[in-house]
C-alpha cells in the first residue's frame, strides 16, 4: 500500500502511529526539498503530542551540522526545558547519521523510528554503539516514500 503519492502531492491514511508520525517528517522534507535542501525531516514526539521539528537547514545556514534531526532535537528540548529526551521518539525520514546518532545519544532519547536506511553515511554503516544502549530503534517506516524523495532529489541534482 502506498502512502504518499509523490505525483499528486498528497497522503493516504496511515496504517498506525509510527506511519502517521513519519508522513508528518515526510511533509518536512519534501519543505526541505522546496527549499532545493536534501530532502531529510524530524520530528520529536513525547507523550503523543509533537514537541519537536526539523528539516535540512546546512545550505541555508551554511552550517554542516544543521541536520534535520539536531534541528528537531533543540526544539524538543526547547519545549521541555532540559537537554533530557527521555520518554520522546525521534521520527526521521532517512537513517541519522554519525553525528546526529551521536547527539541522540547524548540526549537520552527514548525510541529511534526512521524510514528508509543510508547505507554510505547512516551510522550503522560505521558502528551500532553510537545509539544509546536504551534507545530502542525501528528501521523501514514507510522506507519506499522516504528512499523515493530522496532518490528523485539527486536524480534532479544530475
Amino acid at each position: 500500500m502506498k502512502i504518499y503519492n509523490f505525483e499528486a502531492d498528497e497522503f493516504k491514511q496511515p496504517a498506525n502511529l509510527d506511519e502517521q508520525y513519519m508522513l508528518e517528517a515526510l511533509k518536512l522534507a519534501k519543505r526541505a526539498e522546496e527549499e532545493d535542501e536534501i530532502p531529510i525531516g524530524a520530528i520529536i514526539v513525547c507523550q503523543g503530542k509533537i514537541i519537536g521539528k526539523g528539516y535540512n537547514l546546512t545550505e541555508k545556514l551554511n552550517d554542516v551540522t544543521a541536520h534535520a534531526e539536531m534541528q528537531a532535537f533543540t526544539s524538543a528540548a526547547n519545549y521541555l526545558g532540559g537537554k533530557y529526551l527521555k520518554d520522546c521518539t525521534l521520527y526521521v525520514t532517512v537513517e541519522p547519521c554519525v553525528m546526529c546518532a551521536g547527539a541522540s545519544y547524548w540526549t537520552q532519547i527514548s525510541r529511534i523510528v526512521y524510514g528508509a536506511k543510508d547505507n554510505k553515511r547512516g551510522y550503522s554503516a560505521i558502528h551500532d554503539k553510537i545509539i544509546h544502549p536504551k534507545t530502542s530503534i525501528v528501521s523501514g517506516v514507510l522506507s519506499a516514500e522516504c528512499a523515493e524523495l530522496m532518490t528523485s532529489f539527486f536524480r534532479k541534482k544530475r
